[in-house]
């Protein structure tokens, strides 16, 4: 059992990205001799009060996501975005290098001790042990996947423009998202605001 977790690929420099979306924003306004060291700033956030998200499309952010298979459901529903994920018909989980063994993503709404955590646990342990045996009995892994829970951690590799990425916190922080889809969701988001301040700021106040 792993948590799920995150990483923000390519080492983007966020006041770099400030600078091209303020340069392409002003366009608009033909305001390019307004541009200052310290303007991007100010400009970002004045087209967000005013809606004109549009700008923000000449930015992306690429980022390696570790979930549970469930949840990855959800985000590739998020249609303005590059996904490649780890494929269930091609990796072999009975290999060294998987450990031979499946990966779960930990619940988060199962504590530690309870009756749910414990079903659940058991319920994975069946699912390895039927996937095994499958492979044991000659199918391809394409073949013994269908025994394969939600709970299987994946890995997803997504790349969205900023604006994207706004929407799709705005939906996936919310408190009627699925609590996994959440867990995840604003610990991302905390990252985010972290490294692209004035980007996602204003996004769960």
């Amino acid at each position: 059992m792993i948590a799920p977790s995150y990483e923000i690929l390519f080492d983007p420099d966020g006041k770099e990205m400030l600078r091209h979306i303020e340069l392409c924003g002003r366009v608009c306004y033909k305001s390019e001799d307004r541009i200052t060291d310290g303007s991007a700033e100010k400009f970002i956030s004045m087209i967000l009060k005013s809606g004109h998200e549009s700008v923000l499309e000449h930015e992306k952010i690429s980022v390696r996501v570790v979930c549970d298979r469930g949840v990855t459901h959800e985000i590739v529903r998020h249609r303005v975005a590059s996904y490649s994920q780890e494929s269930t018909r091609y990796c072999n989980y009975g290999k060294e290098k998987f450990g031979s063994e499946i990966t779960c993503i930990r619940p988060c709404f199962f504590e530690e001790g309870s009756e749910g955590m414990r079903l659940w646990k058991e319920s994975m342990e069946a699912a390895e042990k039927y996937y095994f045996a499958l492979l044991d009995a000659g199918a391809r892994p394409e073949e013994a996947r269908g025994v394969l829970p939600n709970s299987l951690k994946t890995e997803l590799m997504i790349t969205m423009n900023i604006r994207e990425w706004r929407h799709f916190f705005r939906l996936r922080t919310a408190g009627r998202a699925h609590p996994q889809m959440r867990e995840l969701a604003c610990m991302m988001l905390e990252g985010f605001k972290e490294r692209f301040p004035v980007l996602f700021d204003d996004i769960g106040e």
